[in-house]
């Protein structure tokens, strides 16, 4: 693909999982011979295993102690993601960089009360006035400084206040189609010129009862011992999803902006689209399909497929089948295995994984070896899928620098 001005182009990484924080232990999970056992915490929420938040130094990236105080961990994990991502990039201490920076995260809905929510289903399984119910305690026992102390855009509010990162803001919730829109999003802004250098990303905390509460709504978290994504099945083990603590920012740069300051570059990103619509009658492998199409065809013999699947048993089996036929031969690595399903984060970790596999050149080891197939070269384009537990999807195709 010719280079041009507006080439959009990633030049920070911030990342933390399970792994640790930073791109080390990244990279080094992208390239062993072999893909290490993820850490687990199987005791504190059982029987579902969750990928845990690593041990982290907040003041490395937040420095001063009220400042963390005032925050929750999800709030401390995007704002300590996004330092990762600016210092990475070379633009932490930069104040007019900063100053004019735009900045997109994907958030969720905050921290909540779990008393009030413990109290408001406890007393739901004694009465059928429900809705009545629920006014009731909302007026009388949530506290209104909880609630403004953790709205969605005060993660963003917290970069700006920390990092100094005070361009134009936005913030998109919706679970993993938060992530998708807002790197979308992004990616379009610096394509028609509206932005030349952008902070985009999420963080998603794992270990909070109330997000249990919802995924088994649905039945969707996996029980019992981990295993591999694609190795997960049905039978007395849960829905397949295993929730993982994430936080993954990066800095987008028009190619002109990244290049006139000597930016390094780990990869651009050639394409990108989102979707959502009804999954029933083919219609999920259709949109698949499409969006698989619109990354360009045939795909490199060098290309790695980051797939962010979900882990639902049916829903990651039909993915899983929908990219080996789009992408025959491309070696395909469920990501969730190593790092657990991040919502929000999802996708943006998708996109970081894959750039530092790029500008590694990394021979990805398999995730899921009984499910995925060796790589016999180093990456050089990578396809990021996401594919929401509920709803929406999105794909990226990303490329060395030549």
């Amino acid at each position: 693909m010719d280079k041009t001005p507006n080439d959009v182009v990633i030049t920070g990484i911030g990342i933390v999982t399970c792994h640790g924080t930073g791109k080390d232990p990244h990279v080094a999970l992208l390239c062993g011979p072999t893909a290490p056992r993820p850490p687990i915490e199987a005791e504190a929420f059982k029987p579902y295993p969750i990928h845990p938040l690593p041990p982290i130094d907040w003041s490395q990236q937040i420095a001063k102690r009220g400042d963390q105080r005032q925050m929750e961990n999800w709030q401390r994990l995007g704002v300590y993601t996004a330092g990762l991502a600016l210092d990475d990039a070379g633009l932490k201490d930069d104040l007019e960089a900063c100053g004019t920076m735009d900045m997109i995260v994907a958030a969720g809905g905050g921290e909540r009360d779990v008393t009030v929510d413990t109290l408001i289903v406890d007393e739901g399984l004694k009465r059928n006035d429900r809705d009545m119910l629920l006014n009731e305690k909302l007026t009388t026992e949530l506290r209104p400084t909880l609630f403004l102390a953790q709205l969605s855009n005060l993660m963003a509010g917290n970069i700006s206040i920390v990092h100094k990162v005070t361009g134009s803001s936005r913030t998109f919730m919706g679970e993993e189609s938060a992530g998708i829109s807002a790197i979308e999003t992004a990616f379009a802004r610096i394509k028609a010129g509206q932005s030349t250098h952008t902070l985009v990303g999420g963080a998603f905390v794992a270990a909070r009862a109330d997000i249990f509460l919802l995924v088994e709504g649905i039945n969707a978290h996996a029980t019992g011992d981990w295993q591999p994504l694609w190795s997960r099945a049905g039978g007395g083990e849960g829905g397949g999803m295993v929730l993982g603590t994430v936080g993954a920012f990066l800095v987008l740069e028009s190619r002109a902006h990244a290049e006139a300051r000597g930016a390094h570059i780990y990869a651009a990103i050639d394409a990108i689209e989102g979707d959502r619509g009804s999954r029933d009658q083919g219609k999920f492998e259709d949109r698949l399909a499409r969006l698989s199409a619109d990354m360009g065809q045939p795909v490199p013999a060098d290309t790695v497929v980051f797939s962010g699947a979900s882990g639902l048993h049916d829903l990651s089996a039909r993915e899983k089948l929908a990219l080996e036929t789009a992408f025959p031969g491309a070696p395909l690595r469920a990501y969730g295995s190593m790092t657990g399903h991040g919502l929000e984060a999802q996708f943006p970790l998708g996109l970081a994984l894959a750039a530092l596999a790029i500008d590694t050149g990394a021979t990805v080891p398999p995730f899921d070896p009984a499910h995925e197939t060796v790589m016999t070269s180093g990456a050089q384009h990578a396809v990021v899928t996401t594919v929401g537990y509920t709803r929406g999807e999105g794909m990226a195709m990303l490329s060395a620098e030549a």
